[in-house]
């Protein structure tokens, strides 16, 4: 039976580097994409039947509902949900006292939290019939409270955290069916989150994907749920 992954926030960054990865090692892919960018358009001509990109808002119950049709149109199972989406519209917010929008704030709850249910909700019919049952969610340091040093970001941390929250909880309701998750802090890439790409980080994002992946598909043996970063360190929740 074919390998197949569902990858959100595919447009560019890590959600991109993570498809072509996959596609590498041979996956059926179903990248989803939200932004006007031209990169996964340009993939599909070197990976034609095993690239499949698809209108994915995570944000909008409707669009995840539509995105969840038309995978179910093209295949019988999922093996593989990487929640990768998110935005951070909080990065110049250092203190309380720069009024933060929150209208904003509502917003990355909204795609980087809920987003993360509606996903799985829509897709559960097609993940119960893989074989592989993996949920992977990709959070951040930002949401571990225990190590969290910043005055500010309020939305962006605080979304975060409700991530881990909402990934423990779908690990108490679904392990007992079969299902495996991972929560992983991917480290400083240089990515587009906060709108244009971030060329003060670290890892560029094919060097992270690569790290990303090796955890994701990893084999080893289920243990207790953690936050876990790209160094191979369980972070403080």
């Amino acid at each position: 039976m074919d390998k197949v992954a569902l990858v959100t926030g595919a447009d560019r960054g890590l959600g991109l580097a993570l498809v072509n990865s996959l596609l590498d090692q041979g996956w059926i892919v179903f990248a989803g994409k939200h932004l006007e960018w031209p990169e996964l358009d340009e993939l599909k001509e070197s990976y034609p039947t095993n690239l499949n990109v698809i209108p994915l808002d995570v944000s909008s119950d409707e669009s995840v509902i539509e995105s969840a049709k038309l995978v179910q149109s093209s295949v019988s199972h999922i093996d593989l949900l990487i929640a990768n989406a998110a935005i951070n519209r909080s990065h110049e917010v250092h203190s309380i006292r720069q009024n933060p929008c929150m209208e904003q704030m509502a917003l990355e709850f909204n795609v980087n939290a809920i987003g993360a249910l509606r996903l799985v909700n829509s897709f559960l019919p097609l993940l119960d019939a893989g074989q592989m049952k993996r949920l992977c969610f990709v959070s951040s340091e930002a949401g571990s409270i225990g190590a969290s040093k910043r005055t500010g970001w309020f939305g962006y941390c605080m979304s975060k955290a409700a991530l881990n929250m909402a990934v423990k909880n779908l690990s108490n309701d679904l392990s007992s069916q079969g299902f495996s998750f991972r929560l992983y802090h991917p480290g400083w890439l240089k990515t587009y989150m906060s709108g244009t790409k971030n060329e003060h980080a670290s890892m560029e994002p094919e060097e992270g994907a690569e790290i990303a992946l090796e955890y994701f598909l990893s084999d080893s043996g289920e243990v207790a749920l953690s936050l876990h970063d790209w160094e191979g360190n369980d972070m403080p929740w």
